[in-house]
């Protein structure tokens, strides 16, 4: 697959940065778990200046937190979602980019109309069937256990970008 030509990266959450689990608490709290090397890749993504955005279905603030520790703006944490698709078209006006030059990650059957329109669809080795089947990329690892490294990493790579700068990195987070 040709990673070069995309310029910005999409993520759903749950099932792509997750396992899917999700623990509810009595008063409703919801959480999650995330891997950590999934989180590097974004900042790195962060670091080097490619637009990163979350389009979930999810509404928790827990989200948003999350991925501002990585380096993503508030307008490119997308909560709620229920069209997918018009989020990410959002953020391709907002960044000045054609579908073609982002790749999405999704899981399930909520994010086919954005894995649809977007330049490479990828989905980790779990997706249910359904997202298979639109995907150009079939990830080597399950949600919440490397696939959004994976992803970011083939996009930085084709690149050149895959590099680390440990000043940088202390300046920015």
């Amino acid at each position: 697959m040709d990673f070069s030509g995309i310029k910005a990266i999409a993520f759903d959450v749950d099932g792509v940065f997750t396992d899917g689990g999700i623990l509810c608490d009595l008063q409703g709290e919801l959480f999650r778990t995330f891997d950590a090397k999934d989180g590097f890749a974004v900042r790195m993504a962060v670091m080097h200046g490619y637009p990163c955005a979350v389009i979930t279905g999810g509404r928790s603030k827990s989200i948003l937190e999350r991925f501002r520790t990585v380096g993503m703006k508030d307008e490119d944490i997308y909560l709620g979602c229920r069209i997918k698709s018009e989020q990410l078209e959002d953020f391709c006006r907002r960044h000045s980019l054609s579908f073609d030059e982002v790749l999405f990650i999704g899981d399930d059957i909520p994010d086919i109309p954005a894995l649809e329109v977007c330049g490479i669809a990828y989905c980790p080795a779990d997706a249910v069937p359904e997202v298979k089947a639109v995907c150009d990329v079939v990830s080597s690892c399950r949600g919440g256990r490397g696939c959004v490294r994976e992803a970011v990493e083939a996009v930085m790579k084709a690149h050149g970008d895959w590099t680390f700068d440990p000043k940088l990195y202390k300046r920015m987070f």
